[in-house]
């Protein structure tokens, strides 16, 4: 359990397709993180655009954690790149209430590319070396925006989406580039925002188009007599060259759920249970009420 971290979009907005309580409350967030503190689990996913999240940690308290966070998109008209790098970073270090973060992540790495790119990364390593943070990286979407971005930048962490059907970052072939480069890869979407875990019955009708697929996944979990929960955690937890595995919960009880969901090694779904579809990977292409 200590390769996973916690996601904390939950802790400041309403997420999730499978989210039926909304925002999680103060009062559960911090039963969480006791929950969590007690079992090994010493990371922390958040960023300037999880609405509360970064305030609702900093209330709580979370000095002793491993805390990354992620810089919103570069504003198209900012002229004081730096400046406007050093306000963010001071800002959520006053919303968390800590002294250094161990990780900042570009929310849209395309900034690197654009006009303020340059200025962008010194205004990162200027951070990096006052020592308010430990390592600087990109979170992507979609892992051939690291074929842009890597002559440009080799970021120190990157955080990118990977689930038993979503292998991009592992057919790629970036997956093991990282491990090669000694990257610090974090995957996060393990569980489809919740949408491996998800009964047919439940699942809203926009994923009707992918139904031979997910039906084919809960079946192949019945027949291996493992819950999805723990079939999908395997064999993220498992993937050679990954630091750390975001998951999010809603609840004590989600958390209590995985943490009894030891991985299991025998487990190896068929390569062909996977998709390249981006509409199916990519939440923000769903159209879900």
């Amino acid at each position: 359990m200590s390769k996973l971290a916690l996601g904390t979009v939950q802790f400041g907005l309403r997420y999730g397709v499978a989210n039926a309580t909304g925002r999680v409350s103060p009062e559960a967030v911090a039963a969480i993180l006791k929950l969590a503190a007690r079992h090994g689990i010493d990371a922390l996913d958040t960023a300037v655009a999880y609405g509360e999240s970064e305030a609702c940690l900093g209330a709580i308290g979370v000095p002793a954690w491993r805390v990354v966070t992620k810089l919103p998109p570069l504003p198209h008209d900012i002229r004081d790149v730096t400046a406007w790098v050093d306000l963010q970073v001071r800002g959520s270090l006053r919303r968390l209430r800590i002294e250094r973060l161990d990780g900042l992540l570009l929310h849209r790495p395309a900034d690197v590319l654009g006009v303020g790119g340059e200025q962008l990364l010194a205004a990162l390593a200027a951070a990096r070396s006052r020592g308010c943070i430990a390592a600087t990286g990109a979170s992507i979407y979609d892992p051939f925006e690291l074929e842009a971005l890597w002559p440009r930048w080799q970021p120190e962490i990157v955080q990118a989406p990977c689930s038993v059907l979503d292998r991009r970052l592992v057919h790629s072939g970036w997956l093991s580039r990282l491990q090669r480069q000694g990257t610090r890869v974090q995957l996060r979407s393990v569980f489809l925002q919740g949408l491996l875990l998800m009964p047919a019955v439940r699942r809203p009708a926009f994923f009707a188009r992918w139904q031979n697929l997910l039906d084919r996944w809960l079946a192949w979990c019945a027949d291996h007599g493992v819950s999805p929960l723990q079939a999908a955690l395997t064999y993220a937890c498992t993937l050679q060259g990954v630091d750390r595995v975001v998951v999010g919960v809603d609840s004590v009880a989600q958390l209590q759920e995985i943490l009894e969901a030891a991985p299991d090694l025998t487990l190896a779904p068929p390569e062909d249970l996977c998709s390249d579809d981006h509409t199916l990977l990519e939440a923000s292409r769903w159209q879900v009420v």
